[in-house]
Parts: C-alpha cells; structure tokens; sequence
C-alpha cells in the first residue's frame, strides 16, 4: 500500500515538476501568478506534490525501512543521520534545508515574488534526489 502511494506521489511530482519548469520560474513568473490561473495552478501542485512527497518518504517510508532492517527509530532529523550513514540518502542537511524550502514555498507564497521564485527552484533542483531516494527505499 505504501509503495503504491510513494509510486503515485513520484509519478505526479514528476509530470508537475515537467510542465512547471518547462522554462525557468523566475521573479518575473512569480509576479504574474495573480493573473496566470494556469500557472498559479501549477504552482500549488508542484508545492503540494513535492510536500507530499518529502513528507510520506521522510515520515514513513523512511520509518517502515529502518524498522524492517531493525533500526531503531527516533526522531525526523535522527532517522536522516541514520539514513545517511547506511548510504540510503546523501546528505541529511541538504532534506533538513528541503523541508525548509517547503515551508517558504508554503508561507511565504504570496508575499515575496524573490523568495518564492528562489524557492521554487531549489525545490525543482532537489526533485531528482527526492525522487532517487524514495525509488530506493521502495525497491530495497
């Protein structure tokens, strides 16, 4: 079940990570999205999707497979180091500083065209890590 879920969340990321960054999203896109429905549209996606994501690998599936290989559990940011010395992730700061770029593609969505674009993009660059991570955890 799980497993479907992840491969559900990666597929839709992945087409909305596609048809957003088809061109880069920069400040001058983010100051339109009050009048581009499309766009905006898009934006909520992927800012949803690649939350989701980052949320069901780094909750659960990350938790499923440490416990499965016996690994205890402890916290978010433990579970990351854990994960990084067994070679699951690359770096656990770079998935800290994700859930960061979610929490101000989230709060700061409306405030600042600058944040959002820059947001935006650091996300789009992650997308290929979050994306090879959860394809590992669902195969191992």
């Amino acid at each position: 079940m799980l497993v479907r879920l992840v491969e559900r969340e990666i597929a839709r990321l992945e087409t909305t990570d596609r048809r957003l960054f088809a061109q880069p999203f920069t400040v001058e896109r983010a100051c339109s999205l009050a009048e581009d429905e499309d766009l905006a549209e898009r934006v909520e996606a992927f800012v949803s999707r690649f939350g989701r994501l980052q949320d069901t690998v780094g909750d659960k599936l990350l938790p499923a497979y440490l416990a499965a290989h016996g690994e205890r559990l402890a916290t978010f940011v433990d579970n990351l180091d854990r994960a990084e010395r067994l070679g699951l992730i690359d770096d656990a700061q770079a998935w800290i500083d994700m859930r960061k770029l979610r929490n101000q593609m989230v709060h700061e969505y409306v405030e600042d065209p600058l944040v959002l674009a820059s947001a935006l993009e650091a996300a789009h660059v992650f997308v290929p890590s979050l994306v090879a991570v959860a394809r590992r955890l669902i195969s191992a």
